[in-house]
């Protein structure tokens, strides 16, 4: 790729990330176009749709998100309530998330396998309930980022995630 053409991509993942934070997946290409500052053909060459588009963007912040699931940490307990936490601070601002979550099969399954690895380390320490699955925080938290965008009370909603995960030998 030519470096004017990649600098015009990342004008307009930049204006993309920032347009589907603040509006959702619903913001018009043209928009998109005018924010990076560059025409609606120059969107169009490099994200064919704006589903392509979307995708482009929500798949590198859950990356990022599902990347940090591997920072090391010494409470298991409360690296997996960060990991949560960030999820829900990152949908009360940005309206994309709570659709990243069912965007691409690999992204999904990537998901799984973070929140999984979390899940498990805190089971192990005996401090969150043994009979939760990844699936069930991934239904739960999409559950939970949805409701969010419908006006509930996210500091209430992750409390109450939070408090349901706990061992009833770690309250």
């Amino acid at each position: 790729m030519r470096a004017d053409a990649a600098r015009n991509r990342e004008k307009v993942l930049d204006a993309a990330r920032e347009l589907f934070a603040t509006q959702g997946f619903e913001v018009p290409l043209d928009e998109i176009a005018g924010r990076a500052g560059v025409g609606p053909g120059t969107v169009y060459r490099h994200f064919p749709t704006k589903q392509a588009l979307f995708q482009a963007v929500t798949e590198t912040r859950v990356s990022a998100m599902i990347a940090s699931a591997d920072a090391p940490a010494d409470d298991p307990r409360q690296a997996l309530f960060a990991f949560l936490t960030k999820m829900a601070d990152e949908a009360s601002v940005k309206r994309d998330m709570s659709d990243a979550i069912t965007v691409s099969p690999e992204l999904r399954k990537s998901l799984h396998k973070a929140l999984g690895g979390l899940l498990r380390r805190a089971q192990e320490a005996g401090t969150v309930r043994a009979d939760v699955t990844a699936t069930d925080l991934v239904v739960l938290m999409k559950g939970m980022l949805q409701s969010m965008h419908d006006g509930a009370n996210p500091a209430v909603l992750l409390e109450i995630v939070l408090k349901g995960l706990q061992s009833s030998r770690n309250p």
